[in-house]
């Protein structure tokens, strides 16, 4: 497969915190990539730095372009789109329109592949809904549509599957392997394990900014370090 994404000694600091520190990844064509960690591991922040909303140090490229110093308009020209945990959809326009809107404004995408996505989110039903009319799961999903009418090379999804109940998990988690089906990378950023492992082929694990497993998901289940960070966050928690 292609290399599409690298990032190389990604590191955030704020003040004297580091919230990420020395991260590398890469992902490739078609693949879906789960990253999770414990709150407060670096995860969001990651995905800030990679889509230029904060400084960084490190370097981060894109089809074999790098896009250090570039502004994030400049970064999803490049072919990079993102998600945001809070879903802003445009209350005055159906979700077809909603759709063709980010399609016009965006760079790779075009009006013809509005359908397309639709479908691909089973949101093909509530095409010509207004968002106010839409469930939760079904808003979460407009907001991956928008996002993907841009034909992006890379998509980072924020927590889609926050404030989901399990089934409305387990439904969207079995449309995202064919996002990357269809061509674009995709990060997924979420506390939902079960979405990450049932639906990503390879889990990469933050714990204080920094990696500290990664793997198929099967792997990342049993690894000691991994269960060690998550029940040593929900101890200190309970104390």
């Amino acid at each position: 497969m292609t290399s599409v994404f690298r990032a190389s000694g990604v590191s955030v600091s704020f003040g004297g915190v580091q919230a990420v520190a020395g991260v590398d990844l890469e992902i490739e064509q078609g693949e879906l990539v789960g990253l999770i960690g414990p709150n407060g591991a670096g995860k969001t922040t990651f995905i800030d730095a990679v889509t230029g909303f904060v400084r960084y140090q490190g370097s981060v490229e894109l089809g074999g372009a790098r896009l250090d110093g570039l502004p994030p308009h400049a970064r999803a020209r490049h072919g990079l789109a993102r998600t945001w945990q809070t879903v802003e959809l445009f209350d005055d326009l159906t979700i077809r329109e909603n759709l063709t809107v980010a399609a016009k404004g965006g760079v790779g995408g075009s009006v013809t592949s509005v359908d397309a996505e639709l479908e691909l989110l089973d949101l093909r039903a509530a095409a010509d809904a207004m968002p106010w009319e839409l469930t939760q799961a079904e808003r979460k999903r407009a907001g991956i549509g928008r996002a993907l009418v841009a034909r992006p090379r890379l998509l980072l999804l924020d927590e889609p599957g926050a404030g989901l109940d399990a089934r409305q998990s387990r439904e969207l988690g079995a449309l995202l392997p064919g996002i990357a089906e269809s061509g674009t990378a995709v990060l997924l950023v979420d506390h939902d394990m079960g979405l990450v492992l049932s639906s990503c082929h390879r889990v990469v694990v933050l714990d204080g900014g920094s990696v500290i497993a990664q793997g198929p998901p099967a792997q990342i289940r049993g690894d000691e370090r991994v269960i060690g960070a998550y029940l040593g966050h929900a101890a200190a928690g309970a104390a």
